[in-house]
């Protein structure tokens, strides 16, 4: 298991249009990729999932990958969500 916390820069939160970006990054990946925010295990293949969280600007969110390829998926993750999510 690979984890680490982020902070989400996106200033509108994770709408559907980065939300899009980030499920579609991580069902490239074989392992399972978890959000962990406000107290809630979120799945970040399911963008219903991940909008349902309500994770906004400034929030603190720990990922956590599990699986055959977890350090690729990590590090794709991390270096996505880092990088703004496309916006």
């Amino acid at each position: 298991m690979v984890k680490g916390k982020l902070t989400i820069k996106n200033i509108s939160g994770l709408h559907l249009r980065p939300t899009g970006v980030l499920c579609n990054e991580a069902i490239k990946y074989k392992s399972s990729v978890q959000i962990f925010s406000k107290n809630t295990s979120t799945n970040a293949k399911s963008v219903l999932s991940v909008l349902g969280a309500c994770i906004k600007c400034g929030d603190e969110v720990e990922l956590i990958c599990e699986g055959p390829d977890e350090e690729e998926a990590f590090a794709a993750m991390k270096a996505l969500i880092e990088g703004g999510l496309g916006e």
